[in-house]
């Protein structure tokens, strides 16, 4: 199944869209984001020309297509057709030229239409079920061939040892920035409850002892 969907712009690698809910349920998902990340900077130095790749990663492929300067980058389970991970790259590409073409060249900021991310959502879930009469359909059109799109190793494409290892350093560093935010939060929120209970527990203590010394007096 599709795990990460991120599109991107290839003159300067600038990441458009992407998948929100995807990764939630991926173990190492910062891991394949920065790699993902370090494949489009490649792409925007002009390191890998082919418009469609596959790429072996760990247990996954990253799939790929450019088109009018743009990278739809997919990865999915290596047991996942390849060929329907094309054609929903195709489907994002065409959807994405159409809604957001005339503004592509333009974009300055990081994820400027991430708003897109309600299509890709959408049409994950077609592509979910490799048995469904629509994608057994697109499985068995003879028209669209992917036997002659180029499948390499991430470690040829980004390099072995630096880049890896680069990558390696940010997915720790991810990991251990949001362990820090974790454990900020939990003490944010017990302060926020001493805060809050603290001076109806006092209050509680003096009319006890009070009662108390009543009932001495008494």
């Amino acid at each position: 199944m599709v795990k990460l969907t991120m599109i991107a712009r290839v003159t300067d690698g600038l990441p458009l869209a992407e998948g929100l809910d995807d990764g939630r349920d991926l173990k190492d998902a910062d891991f394949y984001k920065q790699q993902a990340k370090l494949l489009f900077k490649n792409l925007s130095k002009g390191q890998n020309e082919a418009s469609r790749m596959s790429i072996e990663t760990g247990p996954y492929y990253f799939h790929y297509i450019i088109e009018g300067r743009v990278c739809y980058l997919t990865m999915c389970d290596r047991s996942y057709p390849k060929k329907l991970a094309f054609q929903y790259l195709e489907d994002l590409k065409n959807a994405f030229e159409k809604v957001n073409g005339s503004q592509i060249e333009t974009a300055a900021r990081p994820y400027a239409f991430i708003k897109f991310d309600t299509f890709i959502q959408k049409t994950k879930k077609l592509y979910l079920d490799t048995r469904t009469q629509r994608n057994m359909a697109k499985l068995n059109d003879e028209l669209y061939e992917v036997h002659q799109i180029m499948t390499r190793n991430v470690q040829e494409v980004l390099g072995v040892g630096e880049k890896l290892d680069q990558v390696s350093e940010m997915s720790s560093r991810l990991t251990s920035e949001s362990r820090i935010y974790a454990d900020k939060a939990k003490d944010l929120n017990r302060q926020a409850l001493i805060r809050k209970w603290a001076p109806v527990a006092i209050v509680l203590g003096v009319v006890i002892i009070l009662f108390w010394l009543k009932a001495k007096i008494w």
